[in-house]
């Protein structure tokens, strides 16, 4: 079982940025490909940004230019760093670990709240 553990959510003015943080210390992380997913109330969850193994990245087209997905192996740790925030990015942000050949882990999940 490996555990994820988010930071970093909060609220914040329109326009503003935040850094969300999701730490993995019990895994074989520099080999898991890393995701940040989204779900507003009454919304299914989508995918928000996601990095592989090897660094390579793609994102969801409404954060395209605006949020940067980025990871650091030594500390287990991935970021989401979220600028020109709008008032639809609000949702709770979860984190996914995506091991080689499975299963995913998912974390608790951190609330952003985007004021306009």
């Amino acid at each position: 079982q490996v555990q994820l553990v988010e930071s970093g959510g909060g609220l914040v003015q329109a326009g503003g940025s935040l850094r969300l943080s999701c730490a993995a210390p019990g895994s074989i992380f520099s080999i898991n490909a890393m995701g940040w997913y989204r779900q507003a109330p009454g919304n299914q969850r989508e995918l928000v940004a996601r990095i592989t193994s090897g660094g390579f990245t793609n994102y969801a087209n409404p954060v395209k230019g605006r949020f940067t997905i980025s990871r650091d192996n030594a500390k287990k740790t991935v970021y989401l760093q979220m600028s020109s925030l709008k008032p639809e990015d609000t949702a709770v942000y979860y984190c996914k670990s995506t091991p080689p050949g499975g299963p995913d882990y998912w974390g608790q999940g951190t609330q952003v709240t985007v004021s306009s």
